[in-house]
């Protein structure tokens, strides 16, 4: 998660697919992601001169190439035919094994492989192309729960019979900017729609594509338009425009797929609709991926020279309803329309008068990357950062010749001198809007951001807490944004979506849902409460103890914080007093006596400490043992938390459990309790079970040994162009139980999302063939902790945009069949693969706003599930509301089922993903995804502290420095075996 783009489609804008090849073939254009990119921004201030047109010859359009066979076309639809039509069979071989990618073939665990006449074994082959994968078909609707009624903001689309066509276009000279491209295209329009286009509008994708409702008289011409640039900061610029036919849209190929007579979805039909719906707004308001910003909706100040700006999601999609066209607010951060002096002011919220150190210099240089406007001199010239080269020195320090004598003055007495101008602010940098060799040194108090660029870093702590106060909205407020953006479209109004013959409804639509009951936990039967039912998604621990307390022999206490030494003594006997009577065991005092220390080197403190305790431990006649848990007061001032966990957990081998030092004079019970929970199960206990797993009464969990398995990749934030990408794995080591879960972590490179370290086989000249691997590893240490080999495989993914699936199911199914191989000889157990998507745009709301249908915040109950009308007309997927609301609008959670060799029901999966919702350790809540997704997504931002001291020099706002892309990734610290054995990431 993270980043997640965590696919997470990481931004506002969060569009859902991969964006479109450059030059499209008709024949090659079926994918499931409907994206096409994003643009770059650009100036949309011009004008149209005068018309001239070149025609060409038009040749009759040149048949569609066929299709090639791509093993990585993560953009391919499903293939309407079998998939057994491409599988072909392959002789086993455990050293190299072929698994197979299958969806129709249930595998049996006990009779996995199929045997030829002359005797060998034979597995089938994965498919030579993702084309060939076919997703589970939906087994049926689940019956459980309490039927109730919602309403999503999905619009329904209804389309016309048209006579669609697709033409391909090319601007010469190339132009990266999609504003820029999108005022050449309806300039062309202004100009030739009477004369050359047969009156017909271009819906135009800002890239190579324009879409027509009927043909337009040609097959091929080449237009010339002028744009001449509304502030005159430009010259004219004149360029080439060549409309060639391509294909024609196939509506009917649409209509079959909605009703599920056609099995693979017409995504360049969709895409053309989406192209249409999208014209207007993309010419009105600023675009970032699917969404649309302007001031105009609403804009404020999130500090450091930042405005966040509003707007509104928009994708269509298909659905079991028809198509849907999705709309949600959105909101976005870009930079103030101030002057470049104002905003650095506001950056560093310091006095400007004085010297900028050599650091906050590179910050400079690092966050002004955009466009700027020359505010004096009666110019409007702009100019662009990456011409900004001078930055490291200051009006007072940068001198340059004035005259053949050589003769230097500083640019500060120069503009006295020449203009009469007195800078300013001297110690601010002089930008370079010229060359090195023919520099043109400008303050920064004359150049003004130009308005409408997005700012792509992260946001600090104090700016996101802006957007949130500023985003959050309760869910009948959200509605009602939602219906005011459908209203202001306009959408059955606008000339270009008329002349395609759609029609938006304007109402919400209504959604049939099931509210599922919530599971009954188990806590030890010495407490006064031995189970709990919980209530809206919400439990106490009060008058319970943990299921299994775990037991601390060795421990110690460290305070880095200026909290009194009372208070942190009486802090560390409450919370050790708070584990003990929720059933923990704590062999009390600690190693060492609780002491405070300064934080100049708290690497050297740790590593002290842990020479201490075993030196003490010696004493004690326990040389053999180490230290089991490290209870750390944090300092406080923030910065040290990721260098703790680094040093104990691939160091030093401890386990440490972190609080902040406002808690420390508080001493909440609610805090001592919930430190307590993740203290737990850092010790290798658990705090509660199902009880419908402990009485085996989970389908296709409890009855055999199952492991359940939770992937996610987390990639670097905004800005970082080269740091790795890393994931976590992590899989359930006690069955039936499924509480307990082991995580491991890998670096790979940088934005693959692809998990590439699941199994790995090497060859080495002395070992000889050698297999490795997470997957391999979680199912050898399954078969230590349980005494079973798993039969059966649940695998959780996490992070995976739709356009990613057959890419990652393809290599990552694949990955799991051959760690399995690699461990036994025709060793295949039937596995679940289902991906978990947060990051989208759907949003549900109650249709009867009373205490019967919604939680105390407004938002629709914990449980709440809708798996008709918006979701995918054939496929296995569903919408899952698992948690109570807190603030703002509840996001439910996406499940789609990739691969299912288990077949579940409906009823059996949706049951089992709510269930384990409720046993997330680290609360006595339900949580929004499912516990293993969850704790994957802990587990790599775990890890990204691990490697965060390479480029720990900079702030979260200023983005950090980028490294060398080709540079090999190097693996993580190695977390040390004792503390994999528990769940250190919580």
């Amino acid at each position: 998660m993270s980043g997640r783009g965590r696919g997470r489609g990481g931004g506002g804008g969060g569009g859902r697919g991969q964006p479109r090849r450059e030059n499209p073939s008709p024949a090659q254009s079926s994918g499931r992601g409907g994206g096409r990119g994003r643009g770059t921004g650009g100036s949309s201030g011009y004008q149209a001169a005068g018309p001239n047109v070149r025609s060409s010859p038009a040749p009759a359009p040149a048949p569609a190439p066929a299709p090639a066979q791509r093993t990585q076309d993560v953009a391919s639809s499903s293939s309407s035919s079998s998939l057994s039509r491409n599988l072909q069979q392959l002789s086993l071989d455990t050293q190299a094994p072929s698994p197979a990618v299958q969806s129709s073939v249930q595998i049996p665990i006990e009779s996995p492989v199929q045997t030829s006449q002359a005797g060998q074994k034979l597995v089938q082959a994965p498919p030579v192309s993702s084309k060939a994968l076919r997703f589970p078909s939906r087994p049926g609707y689940g019956t459980i729960g309490r039927r109730c009624s919602v309403r999503a903001n999905h619009f329904l689309v209804e389309v016309a019979d048209r006579d669609l066509h697709h033409y391909d276009v090319s601007i010469t000279p190339e132009i990266t900017s999609k504003k820029v491209c999108r005022d050449i295209v309806n300039t062309l329009v202004q100009l030739y729609k009477e004369s050359h286009l047969g009156k017909r509008l271009l819906a135009y994708d800002g890239r190579k594509g324009v879409y027509t409702a009927g043909p337009l008289p040609f097959t091929s011409k080449d237009f010339v338009v002028k744009l001449v640039d509304k502030d005159g900061a430009r010259r004219d610029r004149e360029f080439t425009v060549s409309i060639k036919f391509a294909a024609k849209v196939d509506l009917h190929h649409l209509r079959q797929f909605l009703q599920s007579r056609q099995a693979d979805a017409p995504q360049e039909t969709i895409q053309a609709l989406d192209v249409v719906l999208r014209a207007t707004p993309s010419v009105k308001y600023q675009v970032v991926g699917r969404s649309f910003f302007s001031p105009l909706f609403e804009f404020g100040e999130l500090d450091g020279g930042l405005h966040y700006w509003k707007g509104f999601y928009q994708s269509l999609r298909p659905t079991q309803m028809g198509l849907s066209l999705n709309i949600d607010m959105s909101a976005r951060a870009f930079f103030e329309p101030i002057l470049v002096s104002e905003f650095v002011q506001k950056y560093f919220n310091k006095d400007l008068n004085r010297p900028l150190t050599d650091q906050d210099r590179v910050k400079v240089k690092r966050a002004l990357k955009g466009k700027y406007k020359l505010v004096l001199f009666g110019g409007l010239v702009t100019c662009y950062a990456s011409a900004f080269d001078n930055l490291l020195l200051s009006f007072f320090e940068n001198r340059f010749p004035i005259d053949e004598s050589g003769a230097e003055v500083s640019v500060m007495q120069y503009y006295r001198q020449k203009y009469d101008i007195v800078v300013k602010y001297k110690y601010l940098p002089a930008l370079n809007a010229g060359t090195d060799a023919n520099p043109v040194f400008l303050p920064m108090e004359f150049y003004r951001i130009v308005e409408g660029q997005r700012y792509t870093k992260k946001l600090n702590d104090k700016q996101v807490t802006a957007m949130l106060r500023a985003t959050c909205q309760r869910p009948h407020q959200r509605e009602g944004t939602i219906k005011q953006i459908v209203m202001n479209n306009n959408y059955n109004n606008d000339e270009i979506v008329n002349d395609f013959g759609i029609n938006v409804r304007k109402e919400l639509t209504s959604v049939d849902a099931r509210v599922l009951p919530p599971p009954t936990l188990k806590y030890h039967e010495t407490g006064k409460e031995a189970r709990v039912d919980p209530h809206v998604g919400q439990w106490n621990m009060i008058n319970k103890k943990m299921i299994n307390g775990g037991r601390v022999d060795f421990w110690s206490f460290v305070n880095f914080s200026r909290n009194r030494p009372d208070m942190v003594d009486q802090f560390c006997q409450e919370l050790i007093s708070m584990c003990c009577s929720k059933g923990m065991v704590f062999n009390t005092p600690p190693i060492l006596p609780v002491h405070s220390v300064n934080t100049r080197n708290v690497e050297k403190v740790l590593h002290d400490i842990n020479g201490q305790c075993k030196a003490e431990m010696k004493r004690m006649g326990h040389a053999d043992k180490g230290l089991q848990l490290l209870i750390v007061i944090l300092p406080d001032a923030s910065g040290s938390y990721g260098t703790i966990k680094r040093v104990c957990e691939t160091e030093l081998g401890i386990v440490s459990q972190c609080c902040q030092p406002k808690h420390v004079s508080r001493l909440s019970k609610q805090y001592l309790e919930n430190v307590s929970l993740k203290i737990n199960v850092k010790a290798g206990g658990r705090n509660t079970v199902l009880v419908n797993a402990v009485e085996r009464r989970i389908p296709l969990v409890t009855d055999r040994p199952t492991i359940i398995i939770g992937a996610d990749v987390t990639h670097p934030q905004a800005g970082e162009d080269s740091s790795p990408s890393i994931a976590a794995v992590v899989a359930s080591m006690d069955w039936p139980e499924i509480t307990k879960y082991r995580g491991l972590v890998s670096a790979q490179n940088h934005r693959e999302e692809i998990i590439q370290d699941l199994y790995k086989r090497e060859e080495d000249a002395q070992k000889g063939i050698t297999h490795r691997g997470m997957i391999r590893e979680l199912l050898i240490a399954f078969r230590r902790s349980t005494g079973h080999k798993p039969h059966r495989i649940i695998f959780y993914r996490d992070g995976v945009s739709e356009g990613q699936f057959n890419q990652v199911l393809l290599y990552e199914m694949d990955a799991i069949r051959k760690a399995c191989v690699s461990l036994e000889e025709n060793y295949l157990p039937p596995v679940t693969f289902v991906v978990v998507q947060k990051r989208h745009h759907t949003r549900l709301f109650p249709a009867n706003a009373d205490r019967n249908n919604t939680d105390r915040s407004g938002n629709i109950l914990p449980g709440t599930i809708v798996e008709t009308s918006i979701c995918h007309p054939t496929e296995f997927d569903f919408y899952l509301c698992s948690h109570s609301g807190i603030q703002g609008t509840s996001r439910p959670t996406h499940y789609h089922v990739l691969f299912d060799e288990n077949k579940f029901t409906a009823d059996a999966l949706q049951m089992l993903t709510y269930s384990l919702c409720y046993t997330f350790a680290r609360c006595t809540r339900s949580v929004s995804i499912v516990p293993p997704a969850y704790y994957a997504h802990l587990a790599a931002f775990r890890a990204r502290y691990y490697i965060e001291g390479d480029t720990e020099n900079e702030s979260s706002s200023g983005g950090r420095p980028t490294r060398d892309r080709t540079a090999e990734v190097r693996p993580l610290p190695v977390i040390k075996d004792n503390v994999k054995d528990v769940m250190f990431y919580c």
